[in-house]
């Protein structure tokens, strides 16, 4: 695939991974869909290039969605990717400590907001001549193993890796490819406190490794630039010496 008319859509585009990611894309040549809730904070992220377009909108939203999403395809002649990526947390605690508002919040934007996305790009990319592009959604390694006190994050991720394995296959006829990738302790504002302690499984708080953002945006440039008959379905990028492996 050539980069120099590609286009993709980025969610959660108004900082961290969305932002980092976001400038890789614009910096090899992409036309770039900033999506986000904060106008400004995308704005920013723009920060005037030519190849950015910002889209406020609201992923829980289904109507907000297909209205930007067909808006820049329409402009662009095509939407070749999809990266999935907004997503928020809410503080560490047990599941009894845990409110049902705030349950519900997080599963509207990292589910329900992953999926009306997902479908919406999904259904550009079928009708559009040629046919096909590519979805890559942000899980985490919490859709792999939990973190303490992290019920909703870790049922959001867990639930991400579903709607993965499900739209590779809903995809295989036409000529989407839908890949996930879990990212480890990159550092973002999101990410700070682990540079001051967290909690571990035995009760311990201790600083843990971060890895800079770039390495995250530099990989899902790799997985973008694929051609589509060939695929990363899963991809872990994460500091080497995190507490992952053996965690729990």
């Amino acid at each position: 695939m050539s980069t120099d008319t590609q286009t993709i859509i980025i969610t959660g585009a108004g900082s961290g991974v969305g932002r980092a990611t976001a400038h890789r894309f614009l910096a090899a040549g992409w036309r770039v869909g900033l999506v986000g809730r904060r106008e400004q904070a995308l704005v920013e992220t723009a920060d005037g290039h030519p190849n950015a377009r910002v889209m406020a909108c609201d992923v829980s939203d289904e109507a907000d969605v297909d209205r930007v999403f067909a808006a820049a395809a329409a402009d662009w002649g095509r939407l070749d990717a999809l990266f999935n990526n907004a997503g928020v947390t809410v503080k560490g605690k047990p599941i009894n400590e845990v409110s049902v508002a705030d349950w519900r919040s997080l599963i509207d934007i990292n589910v329900t907001g992953a999926f009306i996305c997902a479908r919406a790009a999904f259904g550009l990319m079928r009708e559009q001549t040629p046919q096909g592009g590519r979805i890559i959604n942000n899980g985490s390694v919490s859709a792999h193993v939990p973190r303490w006190g992290s019920v909703a994050y870790t049922t959001s991720k867990h639930a991400v890796t579903g709607l993965t394995r499900s739209i590779s296959l809903d995809g295989r006829p036409f000529s989407i490819a839908c890949s996930q990738i879990d990212i480890g302790n990159a550092l973002t504002d999101m990410a700070q406190s682990m540079t001051t302690g967290m909690p571990q499984a035995d009760g311990r708080i201790e600083i843990e490794p971060v890895m800079d953002v770039k390495h995250v945006a530099d990989s899902v440039l790799n997985m973008a630039q694929l051609p589509l008959g060939v695929n990363v379905q899963f991809m872990t990028v994460m500091a080497t010496n995190m507490p992952y492996i053996g965690r729990g």
